[in-house]
């Protein structure tokens, strides 16, 4: 039986990918993860939407819409680190960031 983990990813157990838009991740620093930073999720016109912290493994996940999205990460010790991803529902936008 399968764990249903993605490789370098979160596992999607008990997520119907088919209806939803996916942008999930890893925040690193030198290669190791980053627990405790924050990633916001902001729209097209750079208005937030939403915020999580990164758990002990680095990673994060946002459920979001169709569309172009900026992920904005901040770290303790680190500079302010933007991404811009598009999401599609049916798929899952996987973002590596390094701080």
């Amino acid at each position: 039986m399968a764990c249903g983990a993605v490789v370098g990813g979160r596992s999607l157990e008990g997520v119907d990918v088919t209806k939803e838009a996916i942008i999930q991740g890893q925040v690193t620093r030198s290669g190791e993860p980053v627990g405790n930073a924050y990633v916001r999720l902001l729209d097209s016109t750079g208005e937030f939407t939403a915020e999580v912290p990164t758990d002990d493994a680095g990673q994060f996940r946002f459920f979001a819409g169709n569309g172009r999205w900026t992920l904005r990460t901040l770290a303790p010790r680190a500079e302010v680190v933007d991404r811009t991803v598009a999401a599609q529902v049916g798929a899952v936008a996987e973002v590596a960031i390094s701080v």
